[in-house]
């Protein structure tokens, strides 16, 4: 598989590893899922979480709070008119 330090020519919603290959920062996602993958956690386990990461971490706040909009608007209907 292909490393690549950015994401050229992605699409939104595509799979890197579809297209056979992997891009660096899906490394972190990937050992994610090996390790953690069996698991089931609650969002309010998983907002403490990056919660935690956020004090331990504050240059990654405004990353995070995104990644955490976006997850928790996935479904609303009127994002997308």
């Amino acid at each position: 598989m292909k490393r690549s330090q950015t994401r050229p020519g992605r699409r939104p919603g595509s799979r890197p590893h579809q297209e056979q290959e992997l891009y660096f920062t899906d490394r972190g996602i990937e050992e994610l899922e090996k390790r953690r993958g069996e698991e089931e956690v609650t969002f309010e386990w998983l907002a403490e979480q990056l919660r935690t990461f956020v004090d331990l971490n504050p240059d990654f706040e405004v990353p995070v709070e995104r990644l955490a909009t976006w997850l928790a608007r996935l479904d609303d209907e009127d994002e997308d008119e």
